[in-house]
């Protein structure tokens, strides 16, 4: 096992604001937020007969959005850009995240607002809403 990058300090469980795993990185969150959202144009793309910028498309796409990571991330603890990033959400504490909490921490994602607001651990006001964190699959026993 490789020591983690720079961009990648890893967090004592425990440890005042830390937690299981290593934080993953804001750059590799991003990435995994767009590639999510592509995903979901594409897939409206394909299974919408709404016009591609009109008000009902958008909404599709935000439906597929949504679904896809409350759904991926309840089954594998990763949405599809995620999982791709090598990077998981788990509970605060360790261990899988409920899916009520799922569903909340998706509901603010889409949001926008709470996902561009984070703390010094890196954690955004929706991890911080449900007490989640976002780590590198390979630190908590999650093969990527």
């Amino acid at each position: 096992m490789s020591t983690p990058a720079p961009a990648d300090p890893p967090v004592q469980p425990g440890a005042a604001g830390g937690g299981p795993g290593v934080t993953a990185s804001l750059a590799r969150r991003a990435l995994a937020i767009i590639i999510d959202w592509v995903a979901a144009l594409l897939l409206a793309r394909l299974f919408s007969s709404a016009p591609y910028g009109s008000p009902d498309y958008a909404l599709m796409v935000l439906i597929i959005f949504a679904g896809e990571i409350i759904v991926l991330t309840w089954l594998t603890g990763s949405s599809f850009g995620q999982r791709i990033m090598g990077i998981a959400v788990v509970a605060e504490t360790g261990g899988r995240l409920a899916l009520w909490r799922i569903i909340v921490r998706t509901v603010l994602i889409c949001l926008v607002v709470p996902a561009l607001v984070y703390d010094s651990q890196r954690r955004g006001l929706q991890d911080l809403a449900v007490g989640s964190r976002v780590v590198m699959r390979t630190s908590v026993g999650m093969s990527r």
